[in-house]
């Protein structure tokens, strides 16, 4: 009988962001590995919303957390998109709801082995969705304001 010893992966270095203003209701997210996103108003042309990158990464999320349990079935090449919706509710400003569509195709297996992998699907991203589980459950969100 062999034993498998569980040796940590190593801690990937933490990822500083940061919002910097760029303009007039316009700000640019930055994250110290190089990546960048515009935000601003939804008047404004070529940037996302702070709810609409909310929704995406939502979306982004369900999407990775499907990934393996996905390819491990349809293959590395498997096509899926993730639509995510939901309409502000502006006098609470809060997202009473959130809805995906996960789009896949499973014409290539029978209704029970998509059913299956549905199932399988489901119970990936419930529980390894960190976006989703966190909008779920609520998060404490402590803000500090510092001054010169």
């Amino acid at each position: 009988m062999t034993t498998e010893q569980n040796t940590p992966a190593a801690e990937p270095a933490h990822t500083e962001l940061w919002v910097e203003r760029t303009g007039t209701r316009r700000y640019t997210g930055h994250s110290s590995r190089g990546a960048e996103v515009l935000i601003g108003s939804q008047d404004v042309d070529g940037v996302f919303t702070p709810g609409e990158l909310l929704k995406i990464a939502l979306a982004a999320c369900t999407g990775m957390a499907s990934d393996r349990p996905l390819s491990r079935r349809l293959g590395d090449d498997y096509d899926a998109t993730i639509r995510v919706s939901g309409d502000a509710d502006r006098e609470n400003e809060v997202y009473p709801r959130l809805e995906e569509i996960l789009e896949l195709d499973l014409s290539e297996l029978d209704a029970d082995a998509a059913d299956r992998l549905l199932v399988v699907v489901r119970r990936a991203i419930d529980a390894v969705c960190t976006v989703g589980r966190t909008i779920k459950a609520g998060a404490e969100v402590d803000l500090k304001i510092t001054t010169e």
